[in-house]
């Protein structure tokens, strides 16, 4: 039979875990309520997307918007651009991390610490102190105006070493002992026990790395003028600024945009909190 004290304790941890969940869904719902505006005015006519009080649901959804704005701009060359560029430097970003990161945690070479601070501490500079000198680099290279100065740029990033690296330590060093005695080089280690045990940490990856590529605007606009070049965001920003007020077809434009990247996270996101708590269980 339960003491008054527990009963006690029992009722006010319910009560703290109602209050808890209560702040959790009306954050969420806040969080939510752009994007669901977001959806409503690409159904609109211009007049009507900020008309109040708000009409959520339209009572006659414009759903010509979503063809109109194909044919307004070149969206399907901006999506296919912003795709390839996504996809090749999230897959060089998951290759160069989880190798380098493998290095760092497995492995024992002179100054590995030194470098692993020196390569991590960029991380604190911000993009903007060394984006001249790398827009002269590329110059000098003969590739801005090309998809590859983006691509090369982007194809290494110190936190996505970092969080493998984390991950990697997490792992028992005798796996990779084991695999030594048995006579597995280091590249093998790597691609037959490392890799395959990483899952949740590259899901983490994958999804920092897409987000971040799909929605990147000022690399695309510094390296990018050719209008068949162009990504969805410099796309979007062009048709903003020859339609101003065509907001039913801009919102409509952004709920596109918007698609693969819901889909890339509803996707990988099992495996998100797994890979950012498996990530910095050991220092």
């Amino acid at each position: 039979m339960q003491t008054p004290d527990i009963k006690k304790n029992y009722k006010g941890d319910t009560v703290w875990k109602v209050f808890v969940y209560f702040v959790l869904i009306c954050t969420a719902i806040l969080t939510l309520i752009p994007f669901v505006w977001m959806l409503s005015a690409s159904l609109k006519w211009d007049k009507d997307v900020f008309k109040y009080p708000i009409e959520w649901i339209p009572k006659e959804p414009r759903w010509s918007n979503y063809v109109e704005i194909w044919q307004t701009i070149p969206l399907g060359k901006f999506i296919f651009n912003t795709a390839k560029l996504t996809l090749i430097v999230t897959l060089l970003q998951m290759f160069t991390s989880s190798f380098a990161a493998y290095s760092f945690a497995k492995l024992n070479f002179k100054g590995k610490k030194i470098l692993f601070l020196c390569y991590i501490s960029t991380i604190a500079m911000p993009w903007q102190v060394y984006m001249v000198p790398q827009f002269i680099m590329m110059r000098g290279f003969h590739l801005n105006n090309t998809h590859l100065a983006i691509i090369c740029l982007q194809a290494f990033s110190a936190f996505g070493v970092f969080l493998m690296r984390q991950f990697y330590q997490s792992i028992p060093d005798e796996l990779c002992e084991a695999a030594r005695i048995d006579g597995m080089n280091e590249y093998r280690i790597y691609s037959r026990i490392m890799l395959p045990l990483s899952k949740p940490a590259l899901s983490t990856l994958v999804i920092f790395a897409f987000v971040g590529t799909w929605n990147d605007f000022l690399g695309p606009m510094i390296y990018l003028t050719k209008t068949e070049l162009k990504t969805i965001q410099i796309g979007l920003r062009m048709f903003i600024s020859q339609y101003s007020s065509e907001y039913g077809l801009i919102m409509a434009a952004s709920v596109v945009a918007l698609i693969p990247v819901l889909v890339v996270f509803l996707s990988l996101q099992k495996f998100f909190v797994a890979g950012i708590a498996s990530s910095g269980i050991k220092g």
